[in-house]
């Protein structure tokens, strides 16, 4: 029925969301949080990582673009889709970077 695939979809674009923020955190940062609230309209995701920031985030909004290391491109990462994914599959989506402190996101998946 047309509920059921409404909440399919939208748990789709919500795993989508949670794996790309999670790979950027383990290649990109120094380690942080990923913060899920279930609401019954949406599914609000906030992320915060401590690391480098990001220097250009236009830029790495680029299909493509990565700054991941070699090490993460031999493991199958570094594809530069991860920022642009997870605004694709977010109904709403902030990101917040700074030099040497880190980077916030946050991303809502309605239902």
């Amino acid at each position: 029925n047309g509920a059921m695939t409404k909440i399919n979809s939208a748990m789709r674009r919500i795993a989508i969301a949670i794996y790309e923020a999670e790979i950027n955190l383990v290649i990109h940062s120094l380690g942080g949080t990923i913060d899920v609230y279930i609401k019954p309209e949406c599914v609000e995701i906030y992320v915060e990582d401590y690391g480098p920031g990001i220097e250009n985030v236009e830029l790495a909004m680029t299909k493509g673009y990565s700054t991941a290391t070699t090490v993460a491109r031999e493991m199958g990462f570094g594809a530069g889709m991860g920022l642009p994914n997870m605004e694709k599959v977010s109904d709403e989506f902030v990101i917040e970077s700074t030099l040497n402190v880190g980077t916030k996101i946050k991303m809502v998946v309605n239902y």
